[in-house]
C-alpha cells in the first residue's frame, strides 16, 4: 500500500508537469493509482501478506471490483460520447487523416484510403467504445467482447503512438471475468486436485453482512465524491461557448481521444511601451512538440504569451504587451484564425471561464 501512495504521488506529480505531454492513458494510469491505495489489493501475494502472516484473506470486498470496473467503464462510455459529433460521424475524421498515414500495413493497409473502409473504422469505434462493457458484463456475450477489445486495441497499437495504453486496456479485460480466474489458472497449470477448486469456488460464493466502521464510511465518502467527479467533469464543456474542439475548454480530463487532427501556424509580437517598438518574439525555450501542441490550444497559449512577459520583464523591459497571431486547420478544413490578433494575452488572465479572444470556429 506503501508503495502504491508513491507510485500515485510520483506519477501524478510527472504527469501534470507539461500540459503538452497530456494523454489520456496517462491520466487513466493516475487515476487508477489513487484508487488502488484504497483497495485492499494487498490481501494475498504481497510483502504485506508476508509481513503480517495473520492478516492474509482469499477474498476482498466486492466493491474492491466493481469500482475498477466502473473507472474503465467510464473511460470506453465516455470515449464514446465524445465521438458523437459532426465530424466524426458525417466526415468520418480525423480517422480518415489517422488511416491515411497508414496505408503501409499488412493486408488491410491498401483500403485505408477508401471511404468505405474509414466510416467502418469510424463507426466501428463508436460502437465498440458504447457497447463493450455492457459486452463484458454479460456472460453470454463476454468472449465475443474481449476477442473483440484485444482486436480493437491490438490495432490501435499499430495506427496510433499512444504508449502503454492498449496494452493496459487489454489487461483491464480480466477485471470482467469472476474474481477467482487466477486461482483457477494456477490451480489448473499446477495441477492441483478438485479438492483445491472446489475450497477456490466455495470462498467466492458465500455471502455475509457486515458493519462499516468509522474508517470504511470515510473511505465511502471519498469514493462517492471522487466517481460524481468522473462523471461531471467530462461534461464541463458543455458550460463554454463555441466548439470544443476548437476551444479546448474542457477537453482535458473528459476522455476525448483521438478526436481532433490540428495543423497550426503562430506568431507572437511583442509591443515595448517604452519605446513604442514592436518585434516578433522567437519561441527558443521550447522542444519541437511543445511548439506543435500549443499551436491548438488557447490556453497554453495565454499560459506562454505570460511567460514571454516574465522573461522580458527580467532583462529589463518596464511595460511589454504580447499579441498572437495564430491559424489551425481542424480536420482537413481550411485554417481559420483562432486567436484575436488585437488582444494583449500579457494582460489577460487564466481562467476556469471562457475566453472571449478565442474567435469562434466557422464550419
Amino acid at each position: 500500500r506503501i508503495s502504491t501512495i508513491l507510485f500515485f504521488i510520483g506519477f501524478t506529480y510527472i504527469f501534470l508537469l507539461d500540459v503538452t505531454r497530456y494523454q489520456n492513458h496517462l491520466y487513466l494510469i493516475s487515476l487508477i493509482s489513487f484508487l488502488l491505495i484504497f483497495i485492499p489489493a494487498n490481501r494475498a501475494f504481497s510483502l504485506d501478506a508476508r509481513r503480517h502472516r495473520d492478516k492474509p484473506s482469499d477474498t476482498v470486498p466486492a466493491w474492491s471490483l466493481w469500482i475498477l470496473r466502473a473507472q474503465i467503464g467510464i473511460v470506453f462510455f465516455y470515449g464514446g460520447i465524445a465521438k458523437l459529433n459532426f465530424d466524426w460521424l458525417f466526415r468520418a475524421e480525423p480517422m480518415g487523416i489517422f488511416l491515411a498515414k497508414k496505408t503501409d500495413l499488412p493486408l488491410i493497409g491498401q483500403f485505408f484510403t477508401e471511404e468505405w473502409m474509414v466510416y467502418s473504422f469510424s463507426y466501428g469505434a463508436l460502437l465498440l467504445d458504447l457497447l463493450v462493457v455492457p459486452f463484458l458484463l454479460w456472460r453470454k456475450t463476454r468472449w465475443y467482447a474481449v476477442g473483440l477489445a484485444i482486436s480493437f486495441h491490438l490495432l490501435n497499437s499499430q495506427l496510433f503512438i499512444i504508449g502503454i495504453f492498449p496494452w493496459f486496456m487489454i489487461a483491464a479485460t480480466l477485471l470482467f471475468f469472476k474474481p477467482n480466474w487466477p486461482r483457477r489458472v494456477l490451480s489448473y497449470l499446477s495441477k492441483k486436485s478438485s479438492l483445491r477448486k472446489q475450497r477456490v469456488n466455495n470462498q467466492h460464493n458465500s455471502f455475509g453482512t457486515f458493519q462499516l466502521s468509522s474508517r470504511q464510511r470515510t473511505i465511502l465518502v471519498l469514493l462517492t465524491v471522487f466517481f460524481i467527479i468522473q462523471l461531471g467533469v467530462p461534461f464541463r464543456h458543455f458550460f463554454y461557448p463555441g466548439e470544443v474542439a476548437w476551444t479546448e475548454e474542457g477537453s482535458k480530463f473528459s476522455w476525448r481521444m483521438k478526436l481532433n487532427n490540428k495543423n497550426s501556424f503562430i506568431n507572437f509580437y511583442v509591443k515595448d511601451l517604452t519605446s513604442n517598438e514592436t518585434w516578433k518574439f522567437i519561441p527558443d525555450d521550447l522542444t519541437l512538440r511543445q511548439f506543435n501542441k500549443m499551436g491548438g490550444q488557447p490556453d497554453t497559449i495565454l499560459q506562454y504569451s505570460h511567460h514571454i512577459a516574465d522573461v522580458l520583464h527580467q532583462q529589463g523591459y518596464e511595460e511589454v504587451e504580447v499579441y498572437v497571431d495564430s491559424y489551425v486547420s481542424l480536420n482537413r478544413r481550411d485554417p481559420q484564425r483562432l486567436i484575436d490578433p488585437t488582444v494583449n494575452l500579457a494582460a489577460e488572465q487564466r481562467s476556469l471561464f471562457g475566453y472571449p479572444w478565442i474567435l469562434p470556429f466557422e464550419i
